[in-house]
C-alpha cells in the first residue's frame, strides 16, 4: 500500500520548502496531499517575492492523521505562523504526535511544534530566529542540518533540504507496513 505524507500548508510557504521535499517523496513512491485552510491554490514565497501556486488538495478540516503515514511542515515566515493559529492545524500535528508518525519541520515549520506543545524534552533545530522559542518550549536546540529525534525530524534553512528529505524519506521508509 502506498505511504501518505499530509503537507499543512499556507499562502507564503517558502517555496522550496514544499516543492523540493514535495517531489522527493513523490519520486520516492509516496502520495502527497496538501491540506489548507482554503480550496484552491496557495501561493510560494521565494527571494523576497511570491513564487509558484501549489493546488490545495483538501481542507483542514476534511483530513485525519489516521489517514496518512506522515506529516510535513515547510518553512517560511508567513505560512507557518499564519498556520499555527488555526486550531485544527494544531490538533493534527497533536495527533499524528500521539501516534508517534514521522513529523518533518523545517525553518520556521517548527513554530506548529512548539504550538502543539510537542518539542518539550526532544532535541530540534529550526530558523535562527526561532531558536529561543524552541528553548522556551523546553527543547535542546541543536545547530545541525538535520536533526532526528524519535520521530520529530527537523532542519533549519532551503541548504538542508537534500539532508532533511533523506531523513524524512528513511524515516516513512522505516514505517511497519499494516493491512
Amino acid at each position: 500500500m502506498t505511504k501518505r505524507v499530509l503537507i499543512l500548508a499556507t499562502d507564503g510557504f517558502e517555496q522550496s520548502e514544499l516543492m523540493d521535499p514535495k517531489k522527493a517523496l513523490e519520486d520516492a513512491g509516496f502520495e502527497t496531499v496538501v491540506a489548507s485552510m482554503k480550496p484552491g491554490v496557495i501561493r510560494g514565497w521565494k527571494d523576497k517575492d511570491w513564487g509558484e501556486s501549489v493546488s490545495v488538495d483538501a481542507l483542514l478540516d476534511d483530513v485525519e492523521a489516521a489517514d496518512f503515514d506522515a506529516l510535513l511542515l515547510p518553512g517560511g515566515q508567513m505560512n507557518p505562523d499564519i498556520m499555527r493559529m488555526q486550531p485544527r492545524a494544531i490538533e493534527l500535528v497533536e495527533d499524528f504526535d500521539d501516534a508517534e508518525k514521522p513529523i518533518a519541520a523545517i525553518c520556521h515549520g517548527p513554530w506548529l511544534l512548539v504550538e502543539a506543545d510537542i518539542v518539550d524534552g526532544k532535541r530540534v533545530t529550526g530558523w535562527p530566529s526561532i531558536r529561543t522559542d524552541l528553548e522556551n518550549a523546553g527543547a535542546e536546540v541543536l545547530d545541525e542540518q538535520v536533526v532526528v529525534d524519535g520521530h520529530l525530524i527537523t532542519s533549519r534553512m532551503p541548504g538542508d533540504i537534500p539532508a532533511f528529505n533523506e531523513a524524512f524519506i528513511a524515516a516513512i521508509n522505516e514505517l511497519e507496513e499494516v493491512d
